[in-house]
């Protein structure tokens, strides 16, 4: 009995330090800071919690970094992908009018209301807005697992670190959720290839503000 739960245990070690080193190379390479970020035609601003109808300090830092990238001629369009119906309330309006109040055009900016997890945003930007290559915009700590798995899905993807502006604690709760959860469920995503939660017919709307600039 021993040795199997002995062998069940380094099983479940292999398969979480494999889940780890798969999502670190796919990434390799490719995450960068705002002042460093490559050219992309459109940014993806994954979304987070609200309060009262506006961004809480997670999401202020993703939005304030694409703010910066569209600013600087890294990107032309921005796709805001969150939940529509979030428990906080409506993360794509709250994003949308963020982006707007911080003077960015509203031409430039699509919602998709579906991105319910970061591989569903993924998945969502290609098949459903033909997005081939873009900036992925989030917190240091998720940025590796953001590529991977936009990349998976076929897009020449790049991660750009944003602030956070928040708690330590926080910070590292949201680390910690991070590496014991978020990246083993990621690799296995991507293992079995699952389709999103809620899949749209194509459109054109991210192509058409691309090029709007």
């Amino acid at each position: 009995m021993k040795r199997w739960i002995a062998g069940l245990v380094a099983l479940g070690v292999v398969a979480y330090v494999g889940s780890v080193v798969w999502i670190s190379v796919a990434a390799k390479g490719h995450t960068f800071d705002v002042a460093d970020a490559p050219e992309a035609p459109v940014v993806i601003v994954l979304g987070a919690q609200i309060k009262d109808g506006k961004p809480m300090a997670f999401l202020k830092g993703r939005l304030d970094a694409a703010v910066q990238l569209v600013e600087d001629g890294k990107a032309s369009a921005v796709l805001v992908s969150g939940d529509a119906n979030g428990a906080s309330g409506d993360e794509i309006a709250a994003m949308t009018n963020y982006l707007v109040e911080q003077g960015i055009d509203e031409r430039r900016i699509v919602g998709d209301p579906y991105g319910l997890d970061t591989y569903d945003t993924c998945s969502r930007a290609i098949h459903t807005y033909g997005v081939s290559k873009a900036l992925i915009v989030t917190q240091g700590y998720h940025v590796p697992r953001a590529v991977a798995l936009c990349r998976d899905a076929g897009i020449d993807a790049d991660g750009v670190n944003s602030d956070c502006g928040c708690a330590t604690t926080t910070l590292v709760k949201n680390a910690a959720r991070e590496w014991i959860l978020a990246k083993p469920k990621a690799a296995i995503d991507m293992l079995y290839g699952r389709d999103a939660k809620v899949t749209s017919p194509p459109e054109d709307s991210v192509n058409s503000a691309v090029r709007l600039y």
